[in-house]
């Protein structure tokens, strides 16, 4: 069995995807996150660190960080204090120039293997952040029409979820672009922006903790966790 799905908050919060990013090395999580969610952090997602932080002063990690192993990819707002905390944590750090895309979870769907990113991102910027995750390529695609595909989607090595109004097309489209089979879904309680509810990496996932249990039952199912 590869690890679990279960509920958490963090800040209060059960957008768990707004406030933190996990890859399967890591997990960064704003500062002040309960002690309950960093123990459930390490459990279901078998994280061997946790890095508290901030970025560009705010507790919105999710929605500024792209990260693969322990390479973290952030926008030019971030501040050189939270470079240089992250860069002590032992990782790599790739400050990137982002002009209009600041928000590079929103813009960017990955796993090991492929990237997706908003159609609009500059080519030049969307083949860097490529390279930095080490995919084999990129597209620069929609889903359901949505063009933040990283809040509409998120995908591991073992499975992918989408926004439910995403039709037969693109699930397939993005099935075949990351190897791996998608489904579609919600999170706490019918929000269809998956990413913003639940952080997952290739050992297990968490969601926030309005989700629902037919939810969580797809969620696992698409996710491929517990298989």
């Amino acid at each position: 069995m590869t690890g679990s799905i279960d509920k958490a908050r963090v800040l209060g919060s059960p957008h768990l995807g707004t406030y933190a990013v996990a890859t399967d090395e890591v997990a960064l999580v704003p500062r002040g996150a309960e002690e309950d969610f960093r123990r459930k952090v390490r459990e279901v997602l078998s994280v061997s660190d946790i890095v508290e932080t901030t970025v560009a002063g705010t507790s919105l990690i999710g929605i500024f960080v792209v990260a693969q192993g322990k390479t973290v990819i952030v926008p030019d707002i971030v501040r050189e204090e939270e470079v240089d905390g992250l860069r002590g944590a032992g990782l790599r750090v790739e400050v990137l120039e982002t002009s209009s895309f600041n928000a590079l979870g929103n813009v960017v769907l990955h796993n090991s293997r492929f990237a997706v990113v908003h159609p609009e991102l500059n080519r030049d910027l969307a083949s860097r952040v490529a390279a930095l995750l080490n995919v084999r390529g990129f597209a620069s695609k929609t889903v359901g029409g949505i063009p933040t595909v990283g809040s509409a989607a998120v995908v591991t090595d073992r499975g992918g979820l989408v926004h439910p109004s995403a039709p037969d097309e693109d699930v397939k489209a993005f099935s075949e672009l990351f190897g791996v089979e998608f489904d579609v879904g919600t999170v706490n309680f019918g929000i269809g922006f998956v990413r913003s509810g639940l952080v997952t990496n290739n050992y297990g996932t968490l969601v926030g903790e309005l989700t629902t249990g037919p939810e969580i039952i797809r969620i696992a199912r698409a996710l491929r966790v517990g298989d």
